[in-house]
């Protein structure tokens, strides 16, 4: 497998057997990611919501870092009132918001809100293009220490420069 350079150290002979190591090792990371399920590459999906017009009662300004509004909406032909984490909109301006589907019992209290366009959940492109994007690491890798253990081929570099 060795063979005895020019310069007097030993060479690696590169073979299919170098790069099947690659391969496989690759092969395996990429199914222990996949076993790994969706939550590698994507966030769990929230709890279930609907999404409600609701109309601005007491805005906030943004310098506040924790910056809550209160908002009144309709939820099953009651009124009912919300705090928003957000900030920066006007008296009676409408938004967009989403409300659990299940709101707990708050005694009148405001329940939680976020805005509806800000909505966090599981990309349905998330999963599938982080799996090819570590597939392609995994190639690139392994190119990468073939490379590395091939070392350089004499004369052609030389010839590519003179």
């Amino acid at each position: 497998m060795r063979q005895q350079a020019e310069s007097g150290k030993p060479a690696i002979t590169v073979g299919w057997r170098s790069a099947g190591v690659a391969v496989v090792a690759g092969l395996v990371i990429t199914a222990l990611a996949w076993l790994a399920g969706p939550s590698l590459f994507a966030t769990a999906a929230g709890a279930e919501h609907r999404t409600v017009e609701a109309t601005v009662t007491d805005p906030t300004e943004c310098s506040d870092p924790k910056a809550r509004e209160t908002v009144r909406f309709t939820d099953g032909g009651a009124p009912r009132q919300g705090l928003l984490s957000g900030c920066g909109h006007n008296k009676d301006e409408t938004v967009r918001i989403a409300v659990p589907e299940e709101p707990a019992e708050t005694d009148g209290e405001p329940i939680s809100v976020h805005l509806a366009s800000t909505d966090a959940g599981m990309s349905e492109l998330g999963r599938p293009l982080g799996m090819a994007l570590l597939v392609l690491s995994c190639a690139a890798g392994g190119m990468y220490a073939f490379l590395v253990v091939r070392g350089p081929r004499p004369g052609i570099a030389a010839g590519r420069f003179a």
